[in-house]
């Protein structure tokens, strides 16, 4: 059974902050940078557990998978069969600080 995704306010507007200052020099390559994370987030879907824990042996729950330089955090809650996106962060920023488990 795939598991749902959903997305957080918070990256959504990552996303859509990314995409937009990809798109003032080049609006082709942000629409396939934002159609490639878009994809990645859609594996999680099928194979929620893909990335490893963040931070590396952490038990928070927090996952992160990458997608070009962009890191992609997420929550998987088994008991709701779905995948928070939390937050699209590019990897040469220093570690976001995440939001806490509800």
């Amino acid at each position: 059974m795939d598991y749902r995704i959903i997305w957080t306010e918070t990256a959504v507007a990552n996303l859509t902050a990314i995409v937009q200052h990809v798109a003032l020099d080049n609006p082709t390559a942000a629409r396939k940078l934002g159609a490639d994370i878009l994809a990645h987030a859609e594996i999680l879907a099928t194979f929620p557990h893909i990335g490893p824990a963040y931070p590396r042996g952490s038990t928070a729950g927090v996952r992160q998978v990458m997608c070009r330089n962009y890191r992609m955090f997420y929550r998987v809650m088994e008991e709701r069969i779905t995948v928070e996106i939390l937050l699209i962060w590019h990897g040469a920023r220093q570690d976001p600080a995440l939001p806490s488990r509800d």
